[in-house]
């Protein structure tokens, strides 16, 4: 059955890519500023509506304004953009000077297609989600040769040096004066890069610019959602079909399940707990996932055991949902205590953990959000998709790191041997198995239907 479950995965991913390629095909041959089915169009051809002037800035501050206070912080934009950006002929086109023209709609996860035209020595770029940036540049200019221009357009060039994605894979920009086509697909961090047809970035996380000047302490994961915004650098560059498409969750979920996914191999064959061991009776199989009975609990493992490895599953919360990775455990004793470590698997965001009516669960502790080294090391908040919706997360176990992405963000990265203990919600010596380097992986139930589905581990050791 597992056999057929990967073909059927393999089949879906096939046809997924195919969709993708046929839907860049017709863009290529639409008609001017017109979006193919699925898309909407960013600019109308006519005017400036939909668009204010943002630089680059932190997306997240102005996000956090009072709504009368963005709307005058847009209004106030105005000026300068009516003075740098025009329509002329269908085309977008600006001066290489003055603000980023910055969509007034905030995107989450998408697929977004544009042309450009730039004269010799321009340099530009696309913003996603505010945060930069896809590079665009006279590729042929040697003044740039030094900052990686020769390279090509299309790479993510705010990534650090030895980060993918920083540069192209290959080269692909047309002559200056001709058109460009570039097509992007953003799902979390992750982002792949089309030019002219030809792919420059595979599946890479674009790195937050804005986290240079902080402590490592404060680095935070990209927004959840931001603008796209047309950097102005230098030179005339001109715009024309710029189409978006928002990607729902289902639909992100299989890209980033079939991004990198050799050596994966199923431990849950989608219809029964065969391979399964412990608290079997406490579980179900429903509609595909196992499900923790309500009222019930206690920990479900494999019956393998795992060193170092990297799991992928889909997860899905009731509201209120509790439960928890059981990772390395050693087959008997306390799921949480005993297992190498517990990732918590909550709606963290219910009211019932944030209410200060309810003292008991008032100002829940960082240390207890969902995907965090449960009271050891707290996990980024708000990645979570709205309760009833699957989440696809990635958790990589190499000794005592622990890494976890979540849709596409990555909101844990730690060393949990290097963690001052002090900072633990308890005494060190209750966590008994925190030195266990190999185990079962499983889920520790506690009462509530959390399901989790399309379960592979990939071993590293």
């Amino acid at each position: 059955m597992m056999t057929n479950v990967n073909h059927l995965k393999t089949t879906g991913r096939f046809l997924l890519t195919a969709l993708l390629a046929l839907t860049w095909a017709g863009y290529l041959f639409a008609e001017e500023n017109i979006p193919p089915e699925g898309f909407v169009a960013l600019f109308n051809g006519k005017n400036l509506d939909g668009w204010w002037g943002a630089k680059t800035e932190d997306p997240r501050d102005y996000a956090a304004l009072p709504p009368e206070k963005l709307a005058e912080k847009k209004a106030a934009s105005l000026e300068d953009i009516r003075e740098h950006w025009r329509v002329e002929n269908g085309e977008l086109v600006n001066d290489g000077k003055g603000l980023y023209l910055t969509t007034d709609k905030f995107y989450g996860d998408f697929e977004l297609m544009a042309s450009y035209k730039m004269v010799p020595h321009a340099d530009s770029g696309i913003y996603l989600r505010g945060i930069p940036q896809v590079s665009i540049w006279d590729a042929r200019d040697e003044a740039k040769f030094k900052h990686g221009a020769d390279k090509g357009s299309g790479g993510l060039w705010n990534n650090p040096p030895d980060w993918p994605g920083k540069d192209p894979l290959v080269f692909a920009d047309n002559p200056i004066g001709q058109w460009d086509s570039v097509r992007v697909v953003m799902t979390g961090e992750r982002v792949s890069v089309w030019l002219n047809g030809k792919l420059v970035v595979d599946h890479a996380r674009l790195y937050n610019y804005f986290n240079k000047k902080k402590p490592e302490a404060e680095h935070l994961p990209l927004p959840k959602a931001g603008p796209i915004q047309l950097q102005t650098h230098g030179g005339e560059m001109r715009w024309r079909n710029l189409f978006i498409r928002e990607i729902g969750a289902d639909e992100a979920n299989k890209i980033l399940a079939s991004k990198n996914d050799q050596g994966f191999k199923p431990v849950f064959n989608g219809k029964d707990l065969t391979g399964w061991a412990g608290a079997v009776d406490n579980y179900m199989v429903e509609d595909g996932a196992i499900t923790c009975k309500p009222d019930k609990g206690g920990t479900i493992f494999t019956e393998d055991q795992f060193g170092d490895f990297v799991v992928r599953l889909e997860i899905r919360l009731p509201p209120a949902g509790n439960n928890g990775l059981a990772i390395r455990y050693p087959g008997e004793g306390h799921g949480t205590w005993d297992s190498f470590c517990e990732l918590q698997v909550l709606d963290d965001g219910h009211p019932m953990y944030n209410d200060p009516a309810d003292p008991k669960f008032y100002n829940l502790n960082p240390r207890q959000a969902h995907a965090s080294v449960y009271a050891r090391i707290p996990a980024q908040r708000g990645y979570l998709r709205p309760t009833g919706q699957w989440n696809f997360q990635e958790c990589t176990l190499i000794g005592y790191k622990v890494k976890v992405e979540l849709n596409g963000f990555v909101i844990l990265e730690t060393d949990v041997s290097k963690v001052d203990p002090k900072t633990f919600m308890y005494p060190l010596d209750r966590f008994k198995g925190r030195d266990v380097m190999k185990g079962h992986f499983g889920f520790n139930g506690h009462k509530d239907p959390v399901r989790f589905r399309d379960i592979r581990i990939k071993r590293l050791d």
